[in-house]
């Protein structure tokens, strides 16, 4: 993303909306509030958290046992967090490093969890239509393009290293550029089927309705205060203002919102990330644009960007921003400041030159959750009660429907393919204390953007990104 100071002032849209959770949730409208909790009560399974993570860990557990009970418990409404305010990429990319699960599992390990991830896409895709949950999915692949010799060798190296790892010529297919999308300045893409567009507020959304009418009971504006392990016979539970929640299982499924929970400040990086999407653009653009497929797009770049067509014909474009924020503070409902939109269109507008006539006609900003190590868990504790996932690194919309299964079978304690993955279990020390985690996450990010600068302008990798991969241990 440029940080020229030359940068070139967004259009406003009349009407313009900043925040407000995210343009989903404009286009969709806002849901209707459900009630808090009425006060203390048990349950077989007590779920932290009405996102992604939690709505798909109770959908199984219901599918499974329909005799559970299972409560769940959200902060502010269902889909509030990453879930209603994502970039709508259902990736099957693994979420985490590769290379960290192999060595600890070994390379079979790994790649299971690969596969695991590639068939999730197709999972959501079923359970959408067989529950009636209409969210615009769209399984175009996704497109990755680089822009200038130094993308192009990662892009090269990307198709090797995957080659290496066992994705098939039609897992990642090789294109020259301008195929399927024309980007301004592309050197050449990859593609890979793995990917479906979605609307995420509307998965998120038909999610939470589906699970509700399966008879789970879903407490909204309910802050958790406490998760209280088992103690001898007193069961695990989720303490909120209202009362308290006993249960058999207690799974904390809050993602970048973690850091906001006594005891977990340090567990999880709430990453910021912050998204634009335009006013529709006429035919003739995208005529001129291409898109056809409806593919995602991703590029090469170390302060990579992320965009959907979406199904009104509109850009929805998204990158970092302010990547973190002191003491791991969450968001103001999606408040996006200025710089960030006029940084998101100086790129969107770079690779799109047709769209510069439309204008923003709203921003917002989202946390997702980053482990230390940047590698995803699924953790069930029987001895204290107590389970979680995430730290999904940007790949949470495929990522949480396979934890959500991984949840279940751990829950009902079953051995199966997915309680045999390699994340199953996996801990990771916490990030360091303030000030060195602002300091850190603050000179990574400047080095990405330095590093990109540098190779448009030499197309030659820079030692940078290295660097900013070293501090941060990317």
């Amino acid at each position: 993303m440029s940080h020229n100071v030359l940068m070139k002032t967004a259009p406003l849209a009349p009407g313009f909306g900043n925040g407000g959770v995210s343009y989903w949730y404009r286009a969709l409208g806002r849901p209707d509030a459900w009630e808090p909790l009425p006060g203390s009560r048990t349950a077989d399974v007590c779920v932290v958290g009405a996102g992604y993570t939690g709505l798909w860990t109770a959908y199984y557990l219901k599918r499974a046992r329909p005799d559970l009970r299972v409560v769940v418990l959200e902060k502010e409404f269902a889909g509030f967090g990453a879930s209603g305010r994502n970039g709508g990429w259902a990736v099957g990319e693994i979420a985490g490093s590769r290379e960290r699960y192999a060595a600890r599992h070994g390379r079979p390990a790994a790649v299971a969890l690969q596969r695991a991830m590639f068939a999730s896409v197709d999972e959501i895709m079923r359970v959408a239509a067989v529950e009636g949950i209409d969210a615009d999915i769209t399984k175009g692949g996704v497109l990755t393009v680089a822009r200038n010799s130094a993308q192009q060798g990662r892009l090269a190296a990307l198709v090797e290293e995957s080659r290496d790892w066992g994705w098939g010529e039609d897992d990642l297919v090789l294109l020259g550029s301008g195929e399927r999308l024309r980007v301004e300045g592309a050197t050449g893409a990859v593609w890979s089927p793995h990917c479906a567009r979605v609307q995420p507020a509307a998965l998120v959304q038909g999610l939470a309705r589906v699970v509700r009418a399966l008879g789970v009971e879903i407490y909204e504006r309910t802050p958790v205060t406490e998760l209280r392990p088992r103690s001898g016979n007193v069961p695990a539970a989720a303490v909120t203002p209202f009362g308290e929640v006993a249960a058999e299982h207690v799974i904390r499924a809050t993602e970048g919102f973690t850091a906001t929970l006594p005891g977990h400040r340090r567990d999880w990086l709430p990453m910021n990330s912050s998204m634009i999407v335009t006013t529709p653009l006429p035919a003739e653009v995208w005529k001129r644009i291409g898109w056809e497929g409806r593919e995602l797009l991703g590029d090469m770049a170390h302060y990579y960007m992320y965009a959907q067509r979406t199904a009104d014909d509109r850009i929805a474009f998204g990158g970092r921003g302010k990547p973190y924020r002191y003491g791991s503070r969450v968001d103001d409902a999606g408040r996006t400041d200025r710089a960030t939109v006029d940084a998101l269109w100086e790129t969107l507008t770079g690779m799109f030159p047709a769209a510069r006539d439309a204008a923003v006609e709203h921003a917002w900003s989202g946390v997702l959750g980053v482990p230390r190590d940047w590698c995803s868990t699924a953790v069930v504790d029987h001895r204290t009660g107590l389970g979680h996932a995430g730290g999904y690194t940007g790949h949470g919309v495929a990522a949480s429907n396979l934890a959500g299964r991984t949840l279940r079978d751990l829950v009902l304690r079953e051995d199966t393919e997915l309680t045999a993955l390699p994340w199953v279990g996996w801990r990771v020390r916490r990030w360091e204390p303030e000030p060195l985690r602002w300091l850190g996450v603050q000179a990574m990010y400047r080095l990405y953007r330095v590093a990109d600068a540098r190779e448009g302008r030499k197309g030659a990798t820079s030692r940078l990104a290295r660097v900013a991969d070293m501090i941060t241990g990317h």
